[in-house]
Protein backbone atom coordinates (compact mmCIF):
# COMPACT_ATOMS: atom_id res chain seq x y z
CA UNK A 1 0.00 0.00 0.00
CA UNK A 2 2.89 2.36 0.90
CA UNK A 3 4.49 1.69 -2.51
CA UNK A 4 1.35 2.41 -4.47
CA UNK A 5 0.87 5.65 -2.23
CA UNK A 6 4.37 6.50 -3.65
CA UNK A 7 4.03 5.71 -6.95
CA UNK A 8 0.54 7.73 -7.37
CA UNK A 9 1.76 10.51 -5.77
CA UNK A 10 5.53 10.80 -8.28
CA UNK A 11 3.14 9.94 -11.03
CA UNK A 12 0.91 13.11 -10.44
CA UNK A 13 4.23 15.24 -9.53
CA UNK A 14 5.33 14.14 -13.17
CA UNK A 15 1.84 15.27 -15.08
CA UNK A 16 2.36 18.64 -13.00
CA UNK A 17 6.14 19.15 -13.93
CA UNK A 18 5.37 18.36 -17.87
CA UNK A 19 1.98 20.79 -17.13
CA UNK A 20 4.00 23.42 -15.80
CA UNK A 21 6.42 23.37 -18.43
CA UNK A 22 4.02 22.86 -21.63
CA UNK A 23 1.85 26.18 -20.24
CA UNK A 24 5.35 28.18 -20.31
CA UNK A 25 6.65 27.33 -23.31
CA UNK A 26 3.25 28.21 -24.86
CA UNK A 27 2.49 31.82 -23.06
CA UNK A 28 7.10 32.78 -23.84
CA UNK A 29 5.99 31.64 -27.07
CA UNK A 30 2.27 33.48 -28.09
CA UNK A 31 3.86 36.16 -26.40
CA UNK A 32 6.65 36.72 -28.44
CA UNK A 33 4.28 36.50 -31.23
CA UNK A 34 1.56 38.46 -29.91
CA UNK A 35 1.33 42.38 -30.75
CA UNK A 36 4.07 42.31 -33.48
CA UNK A 37 4.51 42.07 -37.33
CA UNK A 38 6.06 38.95 -38.32
CA UNK A 39 6.72 37.29 -41.50
CA UNK A 40 6.49 33.72 -41.94
CA UNK A 41 10.23 33.16 -41.38
CA UNK A 42 10.39 35.12 -38.45
CA UNK A 43 7.76 33.43 -36.85
CA UNK A 44 9.33 30.09 -37.70
CA UNK A 45 12.29 31.12 -36.09
CA UNK A 46 10.98 31.36 -32.80
CA UNK A 47 8.61 28.16 -32.89
CA UNK A 48 10.85 26.14 -34.78
CA UNK A 49 13.51 26.12 -31.56
CA UNK A 50 10.40 25.94 -28.66
CA UNK A 51 9.12 22.60 -30.91
CA UNK A 52 12.67 21.54 -30.46
CA UNK A 53 12.96 22.51 -27.12
CA UNK A 54 9.56 20.65 -26.73
CA UNK A 55 10.71 17.37 -28.25
CA UNK A 56 13.95 17.39 -26.20
CA UNK A 57 12.37 17.40 -22.94
CA UNK A 58 10.02 14.54 -23.71
CA UNK A 59 12.80 12.56 -24.99
CA UNK A 60 15.03 13.15 -21.84
CA UNK A 61 12.61 14.08 -19.45
CA UNK A 62 9.40 12.42 -20.01
CA UNK A 63 10.43 9.23 -21.62
CA UNK A 64 13.72 8.34 -20.16
CA UNK A 65 13.71 10.88 -17.10
CA UNK A 66 13.48 9.15 -13.59
CA UNK A 67 13.73 9.85 -9.98
CA UNK A 68 17.33 11.18 -9.93
CA UNK A 69 18.78 13.99 -11.36
CA UNK A 70 17.80 15.56 -15.02
CA UNK A 71 20.59 14.01 -17.35
CA UNK A 72 23.21 16.71 -18.12
CA UNK A 73 22.39 15.95 -21.86
CA UNK A 74 19.27 17.55 -21.51
CA UNK A 75 20.30 20.23 -19.30
CA UNK A 76 23.29 21.14 -21.84
CA UNK A 77 20.57 21.02 -24.75
CA UNK A 78 17.91 22.75 -23.43
CA UNK A 79 20.23 25.19 -22.42
CA UNK A 80 21.02 25.64 -26.39
CA UNK A 81 17.76 25.90 -27.07
CA UNK A 82 16.97 29.15 -24.82
CA UNK A 83 19.98 30.81 -25.57
CA UNK A 84 19.03 30.18 -29.71
CA UNK A 85 15.94 31.54 -28.54
CA UNK A 86 16.56 34.64 -26.71
CA UNK A 87 18.70 35.59 -29.77
CA UNK A 88 16.05 35.62 -31.92
CA UNK A 89 13.82 37.39 -29.29
CA UNK A 90 14.80 38.61 -26.22
CA UNK A 91 10.60 38.35 -25.22
CA UNK A 92 11.82 34.28 -24.80
CA UNK A 93 14.05 34.75 -21.94
CA UNK A 94 11.24 33.36 -19.85
CA UNK A 95 11.69 29.69 -21.43
CA UNK A 96 14.41 29.42 -18.79
CA UNK A 97 11.63 28.94 -16.43
CA UNK A 98 10.48 25.57 -18.34
CA UNK A 99 13.74 24.63 -18.92
CA UNK A 100 14.78 24.64 -15.24
CA UNK A 101 11.42 22.68 -14.69
CA UNK A 102 12.62 19.48 -14.01
CA UNK A 103 15.17 20.44 -11.16
CA UNK A 104 12.56 22.10 -9.00
CA UNK A 105 11.84 19.24 -7.29
CA UNK A 106 15.63 17.77 -6.71
CA UNK A 107 17.59 21.67 -6.76
CA UNK A 108 14.95 23.93 -5.45
CA UNK A 109 17.15 26.44 -4.27
CA UNK A 110 19.42 26.58 -6.69
CA UNK A 111 16.48 26.13 -9.44
CA UNK A 112 15.13 29.65 -7.25
CA UNK A 113 18.71 31.53 -7.59
CA UNK A 114 18.25 31.06 -11.22
CA UNK A 115 15.06 32.03 -11.68
CA UNK A 116 15.52 35.33 -9.45
CA UNK A 117 18.32 35.93 -12.02
CA UNK A 118 16.48 35.07 -14.73
CA UNK A 119 14.02 38.01 -13.33
CA UNK A 120 16.45 40.24 -13.44
CA UNK A 121 17.73 40.17 -16.55
CA UNK A 122 14.42 39.84 -18.11
CA UNK A 123 13.40 42.93 -16.24
CA UNK A 124 16.40 44.85 -17.19
CA UNK A 125 15.64 43.66 -20.99
CA UNK A 126 11.58 44.88 -20.84
CA UNK A 127 13.27 48.15 -19.15
CA UNK A 128 15.86 48.96 -21.41
CA UNK A 129 14.71 48.32 -24.85
CA UNK A 130 11.11 48.70 -24.81
CA UNK A 131 11.07 52.93 -25.21
CA UNK A 132 7.16 52.91 -23.69
CA UNK A 133 9.17 51.66 -20.63
CA UNK A 134 7.74 53.08 -17.16
CA UNK A 135 8.17 51.58 -13.37
CA UNK A 136 4.88 49.50 -14.00
CA UNK A 137 6.35 47.44 -16.61
CA UNK A 138 9.49 46.99 -14.43
CA UNK A 139 7.12 46.28 -11.24
CA UNK A 140 4.94 43.84 -13.32
CA UNK A 141 8.22 42.30 -14.12
CA UNK A 142 9.44 42.41 -10.88
CA UNK A 143 6.49 40.77 -8.94
CA UNK A 144 6.09 37.78 -11.87
CA UNK A 145 10.08 37.08 -11.01
CA UNK A 146 9.34 37.14 -7.56
CA UNK A 147 5.51 34.45 -8.28
CA UNK A 148 8.07 32.70 -10.21
CA UNK A 149 10.14 32.18 -7.01
CA UNK A 150 7.79 31.71 -4.57
CA UNK A 151 6.33 29.15 -6.33
CA UNK A 152 9.82 27.28 -6.64
CA UNK A 153 10.05 27.44 -3.33
CA UNK A 154 6.97 26.44 -2.02
CA UNK A 155 6.61 23.29 -4.50
CA UNK A 156 10.20 22.42 -2.96
CA UNK A 157 8.32 22.76 0.15
CA UNK A 158 5.79 20.89 -0.34
CA UNK A 159 8.00 17.96 -1.85
CA UNK A 160 10.49 18.44 1.50
CA UNK A 161 7.65 17.93 3.82
CA UNK A 162 6.18 14.76 1.27
CA UNK A 163 10.05 13.23 2.06
CA UNK A 164 9.53 13.86 5.52
CA UNK A 165 6.34 12.32 6.01
CA UNK A 166 7.12 9.25 3.27
CA UNK A 167 10.44 8.35 6.27
CA UNK A 168 8.26 8.60 8.86
CA UNK A 169 6.36 6.24 7.32
CA UNK A 170 8.78 3.57 6.61
CA UNK A 171 10.20 3.97 10.13
CA UNK A 172 6.92 3.43 11.53
CA UNK A 173 6.79 0.30 8.41
CA UNK A 174 9.61 -0.84 9.89
CA UNK A 175 8.78 -0.57 13.53
CA UNK A 176 5.44 -2.30 13.16
CA UNK A 177 7.46 -5.10 11.34
CA UNK A 178 9.89 -5.45 14.25
CA UNK A 179 7.24 -5.43 16.19
CA UNK A 180 4.74 -8.23 14.35
CA UNK A 181 7.73 -10.57 14.67
CA UNK A 182 9.11 -9.82 18.38
CA UNK A 183 5.41 -10.33 19.02
CA UNK A 184 5.40 -13.66 16.75
CA UNK A 185 8.52 -14.92 18.52
CA UNK A 186 6.92 -14.59 22.18
CA UNK A 187 3.85 -15.94 20.97
CA UNK A 188 5.64 -18.93 19.35
CA UNK A 189 7.76 -19.10 22.58
CA UNK A 190 4.58 -19.39 24.38
CA UNK A 191 2.71 -21.85 23.01
CA UNK A 192 6.04 -24.09 22.96
CA UNK A 193 5.83 -24.00 27.19
CA UNK A 194 2.31 -24.65 26.81
CA UNK A 195 2.64 -27.86 24.62
CA UNK A 196 5.25 -28.22 27.13
CA UNK A 197 3.23 -28.28 30.44
CA UNK A 198 0.49 -30.09 28.84
CA UNK A 199 2.58 -32.77 27.93
CA UNK A 200 3.56 -32.65 31.73
CA UNK A 201 0.56 -32.32 32.83
CA UNK A 202 -0.97 -35.25 30.63
CA UNK A 203 1.57 -37.86 28.74
CA UNK A 204 4.17 -37.68 31.94
CA UNK A 205 2.45 -37.71 34.62
CA UNK A 206 0.23 -40.56 32.44
CA UNK A 207 3.15 -42.77 31.86
CA UNK A 208 4.55 -42.39 34.98
CA UNK A 209 0.89 -43.75 36.49
CA UNK A 210 0.76 -46.77 34.53
CA UNK A 211 4.70 -47.47 35.67
CA UNK A 212 3.82 -47.03 39.65
CA UNK A 213 0.49 -49.40 39.08
CA UNK A 214 2.72 -51.76 36.77
CA UNK A 215 4.99 -52.16 39.19
CA UNK A 216 2.46 -52.52 41.93
CA UNK A 217 0.57 -55.16 39.83
CA UNK A 218 4.20 -57.47 39.40
CA UNK A 219 4.37 -58.16 43.38
CA UNK A 220 1.06 -60.31 43.25
CA UNK A 221 2.13 -62.15 40.52
CA UNK A 222 3.75 -65.67 40.97
CA UNK A 223 7.71 -64.54 39.95
CA UNK A 224 8.88 -66.05 36.55
CA UNK A 225 5.52 -66.32 35.56
CA UNK A 226 4.44 -65.67 31.59
CA UNK A 227 2.42 -62.58 33.43
CA UNK A 228 5.04 -61.15 35.59
CA UNK A 229 7.36 -61.01 32.09
CA UNK A 230 4.93 -59.43 30.34
CA UNK A 231 3.83 -56.71 33.01
CA UNK A 232 8.02 -56.70 33.16
CA UNK A 233 7.91 -55.65 29.05
CA UNK A 234 5.01 -53.15 30.02
CA UNK A 235 6.94 -51.54 32.52
CA UNK A 236 10.02 -51.10 30.40
CA UNK A 237 8.28 -49.61 28.00
CA UNK A 238 6.03 -47.20 30.31
CA UNK A 239 9.13 -46.06 31.77
CA UNK A 240 11.29 -45.78 28.27
CA UNK A 241 7.95 -43.60 26.87
CA UNK A 242 8.23 -41.70 30.30
CA UNK A 243 11.92 -40.93 29.56
CA UNK A 244 10.80 -39.90 25.99
CA UNK A 245 7.98 -37.66 27.58
CA UNK A 246 10.35 -36.01 29.49
CA UNK A 247 13.17 -35.72 27.11
CA UNK A 248 10.21 -33.66 24.87
CA UNK A 249 9.35 -31.83 27.74
CA UNK A 250 13.06 -30.69 27.79
CA UNK A 251 13.05 -30.12 24.45
CA UNK A 252 10.11 -27.65 24.18
CA UNK A 253 11.28 -25.63 27.10
CA UNK A 254 15.27 -25.23 27.45
CA UNK A 255 15.02 -24.24 30.79
CA UNK A 256 19.17 -24.72 31.08
CA UNK A 257 18.35 -21.28 29.06
CA UNK A 258 15.97 -19.39 31.38
CA UNK A 259 19.28 -18.80 34.02
CA UNK A 260 21.96 -18.82 31.70
CA UNK A 261 23.66 -18.30 28.07
CA UNK A 262 24.61 -20.93 25.05
CA UNK A 263 27.91 -22.13 26.44
CA UNK A 264 27.01 -22.30 29.97
CA UNK A 265 23.83 -24.31 28.76
CA UNK A 266 25.78 -26.90 26.74
CA UNK A 267 28.47 -27.65 29.51
CA UNK A 268 25.80 -28.77 31.25
CA UNK A 269 24.03 -30.86 29.10
CA UNK A 270 27.70 -33.11 28.54
CA UNK A 271 28.48 -33.08 32.02
CA UNK A 272 24.17 -34.68 32.67
CA UNK A 273 25.41 -36.84 29.93
CA UNK A 274 28.55 -38.25 31.70
CA UNK A 275 26.81 -38.13 35.30
CA UNK A 276 23.66 -40.34 33.78
CA UNK A 277 25.45 -43.04 31.09
CA UNK A 278 29.06 -42.53 32.48
CA UNK A 279 29.88 -41.65 28.99
CA UNK A 280 33.30 -39.22 28.43
CA UNK A 281 31.87 -35.68 27.42
CA UNK A 282 32.84 -32.21 27.83
CA UNK A 283 32.50 -28.79 26.42
CA UNK A 284 35.26 -27.12 24.77
CA UNK A 285 34.59 -23.05 24.12
CA UNK A 286 36.96 -20.83 22.04
CA UNK A 287 36.76 -17.64 21.16
CA UNK A 288 35.09 -14.90 22.73
CA UNK A 289 31.34 -16.18 23.43
CA UNK A 290 28.66 -13.62 22.00
CA UNK A 291 24.88 -13.68 23.28
CA UNK A 292 22.41 -14.66 20.59
CA UNK A 293 18.76 -13.85 20.86
CA UNK A 294 17.01 -16.76 22.69
CA UNK A 295 15.47 -17.82 19.89
CA UNK A 296 18.87 -18.87 17.77
CA UNK A 297 20.13 -19.87 21.28
CA UNK A 298 17.07 -22.54 22.01
CA UNK A 299 17.33 -23.53 18.49
CA UNK A 300 20.96 -24.43 18.71
CA UNK A 301 20.47 -25.85 22.21
CA UNK A 302 18.01 -28.30 20.81
CA UNK A 303 20.21 -29.16 18.16
CA UNK A 304 22.85 -30.43 20.55
CA UNK A 305 20.56 -31.69 22.72
CA UNK A 306 19.19 -34.00 19.52
CA UNK A 307 23.08 -35.08 18.75
CA UNK A 308 23.82 -35.61 22.21
CA UNK A 309 20.57 -38.03 22.62
CA UNK A 310 21.49 -39.64 19.02
CA UNK A 311 25.08 -40.48 20.68
CA UNK A 312 23.63 -41.50 24.04
CA UNK A 313 21.02 -44.42 22.10
CA UNK A 314 22.18 -45.46 18.70
CA UNK A 315 25.88 -44.78 18.45
CA UNK A 316 26.98 -46.65 21.70
CA UNK A 317 29.70 -43.97 21.92
CA UNK A 318 32.07 -43.92 24.86
CA UNK A 319 33.24 -40.70 24.10
CA UNK A 320 31.56 -37.37 22.65
CA UNK A 321 32.70 -33.96 22.48
CA UNK A 322 30.79 -30.48 21.79
CA UNK A 323 32.91 -27.57 20.56
CA UNK A 324 31.33 -24.16 20.33
CA UNK A 325 34.02 -21.79 18.22
CA UNK A 326 33.00 -18.20 18.08
CA UNK A 327 34.50 -16.94 14.81
CA UNK A 328 33.75 -13.30 15.02
CA UNK A 329 31.10 -13.47 12.77
CA UNK A 330 30.03 -17.06 12.58
CA UNK A 331 29.62 -19.41 15.46
CA UNK A 332 30.99 -23.01 14.81
CA UNK A 333 29.14 -25.98 16.93
CA UNK A 334 30.91 -29.09 16.22
CA UNK A 335 29.34 -32.43 18.01
CA UNK A 336 31.72 -35.50 17.50
CA UNK A 337 31.13 -38.54 18.91
CA UNK A 338 33.34 -42.07 19.02
CA UNK A 339 30.57 -44.72 18.63
CA UNK A 340 28.81 -46.89 15.34
CA UNK A 341 27.94 -44.41 12.70
CA UNK A 342 26.19 -45.31 10.01
CA UNK A 343 26.47 -45.36 6.18
CA UNK A 344 26.52 -42.62 4.24
CA UNK A 345 23.62 -43.87 2.34
CA UNK A 346 21.20 -43.72 5.30
CA UNK A 347 22.34 -39.98 6.22
CA UNK A 348 18.83 -37.99 6.08
CA UNK A 349 17.29 -41.31 7.46
CA UNK A 350 16.42 -40.27 10.46
CA UNK A 351 13.65 -37.27 11.57
CA UNK A 352 16.04 -36.34 14.19
CA UNK A 353 18.66 -34.86 11.20
CA UNK A 354 16.01 -34.10 9.53
CA UNK A 355 14.91 -31.63 12.38
CA UNK A 356 17.66 -30.59 13.01
CA UNK A 357 18.37 -29.27 9.07
CA UNK A 358 15.76 -27.57 9.07
CA UNK A 359 16.40 -25.76 12.77
CA UNK A 360 19.55 -24.33 11.47
CA UNK A 361 18.20 -23.69 8.24
CA UNK A 362 15.65 -21.45 10.04
CA UNK A 363 18.92 -19.82 11.41
CA UNK A 364 20.39 -19.17 7.64
CA UNK A 365 23.08 -21.74 8.69
CA UNK A 366 24.64 -24.31 7.30
CA UNK A 367 24.66 -28.09 8.60
CA UNK A 368 26.77 -31.18 7.61
CA UNK A 369 26.88 -34.62 8.80
CA UNK A 370 30.22 -36.94 8.23
CA UNK A 371 29.79 -40.46 9.71
CA UNK A 372 30.92 -44.10 8.89
CA UNK A 373 29.76 -47.27 9.92
CA UNK A 374 32.46 -47.68 13.10
CA UNK A 375 34.02 -44.04 12.85
CA UNK A 376 31.77 -42.17 14.76
CA UNK A 377 29.94 -39.18 13.71
CA UNK A 378 30.75 -35.54 13.21
CA UNK A 379 27.87 -32.74 13.24
CA UNK A 380 29.37 -29.53 12.01
CA UNK A 381 27.02 -26.30 12.55
CA UNK A 382 27.24 -22.80 11.63
CA UNK A 383 25.50 -19.47 12.18
CA UNK A 384 25.95 -16.20 11.79
CA UNK A 385 26.99 -14.45 14.55
CA UNK A 386 25.62 -10.57 15.41
CA UNK A 387 27.58 -7.82 13.27
CA UNK A 388 27.93 -5.58 15.54
CA UNK A 389 27.68 -7.71 19.35
CA UNK A 390 26.51 -5.73 21.90
CA UNK A 391 26.98 -8.53 24.78
CA UNK A 392 29.58 -10.67 25.27
CA UNK A 393 28.92 -13.38 27.49
CA UNK A 394 31.28 -14.52 30.43
CA UNK A 395 31.92 -18.29 29.86
CA UNK A 396 34.09 -19.90 33.08
CA UNK A 397 36.85 -21.81 31.44
CA UNK A 398 36.13 -26.14 31.57
CA UNK A 399 39.43 -26.98 34.20
CA UNK A 400 38.56 -30.77 34.07
CA UNK A 401 37.83 -31.18 30.05
CA UNK A 402 40.41 -33.69 28.38
CA UNK A 403 42.57 -32.20 25.74
CA UNK A 404 39.84 -32.08 22.76
CA UNK A 405 42.88 -33.00 20.25
CA UNK A 406 39.76 -34.67 17.40
CA UNK A 407 36.80 -32.03 19.05
CA UNK A 408 38.52 -28.84 18.21
CA UNK A 409 39.23 -29.33 14.63
CA UNK A 410 36.90 -28.06 11.63
CA UNK A 411 34.86 -30.44 10.00
CA UNK A 412 34.97 -29.66 6.06
CA UNK A 413 31.16 -29.01 5.54
CA UNK A 414 29.69 -32.07 3.61
CA UNK A 415 29.20 -31.30 -0.39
Amino acid sequence: MALQQAWERARWKAVGQHTFFAVVLALSVLGALAGTDLTTGTALLRIGPAVGLAAWYAYWIALRGGAGRPPLPYLVGALAAWMAMSVVDPALLPVAVAVLTPYWLRRAWWSAGGVLVLGGAWSWQRFTTDGSADARILTGCVLGAALAVTIVCYVAALDHEGHKRQRLLDELTATQAERAAAERQAGTLAERQRLAREVHDTLTQGFASIAMLLDAARDDLPANSPAARRVEQAMRTARDNLAESRRLVQALRPAPLDRTHLADAVRELTTRLTEETGIEAYTVVTGQPVALTAGSEGELLRVVQEALTNARRHAHAVSVSVTLSYLGDTLAVDIQDDGTGFAPAARHAGIGLITMRERIAALDGTFAVESGVGEGTTVAVTVPLPIEPSVSVPVEPSASAPSPAAGTQRMAPAS
